[in-house]
């Protein structure tokens, strides 16, 4: 594995100034030398007026990464002027925070379900060698790779808990699925020279063809679930009121008269429609 290291460069400021003394130094000599000296100040001269190719910007956080005839001899993240053998090749490699969008993508999520799936993926290079010598197109390494993990983050969890032994989800779990993407797709950009910064999911639901029958299946989950805590309350009321009386001694109910009034308030309080009341002027044991 090709790891980063620090090239030689020196400050193009400094440089020019020296190349420019150089390059005056070369004419006056060829000027007022010796016909033999000339010809050595002479080449001199095309010498210096090539190393003047070997100025460079780097741009802030961004890196340049220098080879010789195809040999990695360092990178250069120093930003301004800079200038390095004029022989050297100077490649630019962004190290700006960017963002990867991935395209909705259809999977079967850990129940069988289909599903539509996409997730944005916030990235920046951290290792320039890495990121242009260890993989072809670094770029479109970090979408393919986001995409797979996306697609296997889908497969291995379910869309929606129905069950209360599944811990995690996608849909009710985004912080502790966003954190699992993220590592899944730092994992697999770690030999590009990549440091994933965020990575969440940006779309989710189910596919068309199921979305229908999951919306009912969905109401009638939330249906149950209500009707669920209106018993819970209906039936602490009714022990509420039936130790109410027995405590202050309202009336003496037997079984019978408790199971009577234990229904009657279960109808009230449960039913959907407003209660009628029924007056009764007789006796239950007639």
């Amino acid at each position: 594995m090709i790891e980063e290291k620090q090239a030689s460069t020196s400050n193009g400021y400094i440089a020019i100034v020296v190349l420019f003394i150089l390059q005056l130094s070369c004419l006056a000599g060829v000027i007022f030398l010796p016909v033999f000296l000339k010809v050595v100040m002479l080449l001199a001269a095309i010498i210096l007026f090539i190393c003047w190719l070997g100025f460079f910007l780097v741009q802030p956080n961004q890196g340049r990464v220098l080879q010789l005839f195809g040999k990695y001899v360092g990178s250069e993240m120093a930003e301004g002027l800079r200038w390095a053998n004029p022989l050297y090749t100077k490649a630019k490699v962004s190290l700006r925070v960017r963002n990867f969008e991935s395209g909705t993508l259809k999977v079967n999520d850990s129940n069988g379900n289909p599903v539509d799936i996409a997730a944005v993926v916030v990235w920046k290079v951290v290792d320039t060698a890495e990121a242009m010598f260890e993989v072809d197109d670094y770029e479109n390494f970090v979408s393919i790779q986001s995409e797979a993990a996306l697609r296997n983050l889908a497969t291995t969890h379910p869309y929606d808990s129905h069950d209360d032994d599944v811990d995690l989800c996608l849909r009710g779990n985004p912080d502790q699925v966003a954190a699992l993407l993220r590592t899944e797709v730092q994992n697999r950009l770690s030999k590009a020279g990549v440091e994933v910064i965020e990575a969440r999911i940006s779309h989710l639901a189910y596919a068309p063809e199921i979305a229908s029958a999951m919306l009912q299946r969905q109401q009638a989950s939330a249906i149950v679930a209500a009707r669920h805590k209106i018993v819970e309350g209906a039936v602490g009321m009714v022990e509420l009121a039936l130790e109410s009386l027995a405590d202050k001694k309202v009336v003496d109910l037997d079984e019978e008269r408790k199971a009577a009034m234990v229904s009657n308030l279960l109808v009230v309080l449960c039913g959907e429609s407003q209660a009628t009341p029924v007056v009764n002027t007789g006796s239950l044991y007639t």
